[in-house]
């Protein structure tokens, strides 16, 4: 039998396994979804099966810095209380630390990876472990790893995890330099920018913003011939709320972050800048409190 992608989907939502176990199980079951799923739990996987279809939308945001590289991660956990489990916590900045000497480019290599401190499992068996310990459905959801080298380099963590952010400069160094990456990282982690700055925004996003505001105007009852300069001065309005360096600088609203850069050093630029938000983009059940309550009394 034939094996689609979406039968290997559908086999790693349903047990939280690695794709290319997945799709090796469903060869050696001929596609048998419930033989290939009694398969994995005789290999060892039957605690994290049961769990690895809970949506797991909560979790941890870490950085870490070391070696001319900077590394960010996030591992979701299906409640925010076992976020706060000091056993979760060491296995997100465990994660982390095994994220900075990657050599993986996406998630599936990475999993794949000897794990650091026991290269005798790979990151997915760590991970299904941790599941079997902790109880809850766990899932190293994504990682990005920038080579700095010299650059100047700072993170910041917001909520405990819930926010991180990594900002790389270039074309300066030093302790100002690095505490205005750190400032400008905090600006990132409250405003969430989509853009560094203009020369970033794709120009089909501006054509499509300049049609729906050109209607928007129209609909209002705007003369015609005022419509154009109207959306112009929206355009520009809206760039300055989704452009990093276009934005009023919290700290001092009377300029912007380009110019509070360019104050602390004036060859300074904004080389890399990424934010991870713990659960952006996941679908959360929400459930009632008391009937999952009652549930968990049934049985």
């Amino acid at each position: 039998m034939a094996i689609t992608a979406s039968m290997v989907k559908e086999l790693r939502q349903r047990t939280g396994a690695g794709m290319m176990d997945c799709k090796k199980v469903l060869v050696e079951t001929d596609g048998d979804m419930d033989a290939a799923i009694k398969l994995m739990r005789e290999k060892g996987m039957a605690k994290a099966a049961k769990k690895a279809g809970r949506v797991a939308a909560e979790g941890l945001v870490r950085t870490i810095v070391a070696d001319g590289k900077a590394a960010i991660v996030e591992v979701n956990s299906e409640t925010d209380f076992v976020a706060k489990n000091d056993g979760f916590v060491a296995f997100v900045e465990n994660v982390a630390k095994q994220a900075i000497n990657t050599n993986a480019d996406t998630i599936e290599a990475f999993m794949d990876e000897a794990w650091h401190l026991d290269a005798s499992k790979d990151v997915k068996t760590i991970q299904t472990e941790q599941i079997a310990t902790i109880g809850e459905n766990l899932n190293i959801r994504r990682f990005k790893v920038l080579n700095v080298g010299e650059n100047a380099v700072a993170t910041y963590m917001h909520g405990a995890g819930k926010i991180g952010v990594v900002v790389e400069v270039e074309g300066a160094q030093g302790d100002a330099v690095v505490e205005a990456a750190r400032n400008i990282a905090m600006q990132i982690a409250a405003t969430n920018p989509k853009y560094v700055s203009r020369d970033d925004v794709d120009a089909e996003y501006i054509e499509a913003e300049t049609e729906v505001l050109t209607n928007q105007a129209l609909n209002e009852g705007k003369p015609a011939n005022i419509v154009e300069k109207m959306v112009k001065g929206r355009i520009q309005k809206m760039l300055k709320e989704i452009c990093l360096l276009d934005q009023p600088y919290v700290k001092d609203d009377d300029m912007t972050v380009a110019a509070y850069l360019k104050s602390v050093d004036a060859n300074a630029k904004i080389a890399n800048v990424v934010r991870f938000e713990t659960g952006e983009g996941i679908e959360k059940k929400e459930e009632n409190f008391a009937e999952e309550v009652a549930k968990q009394i049934k049985g």
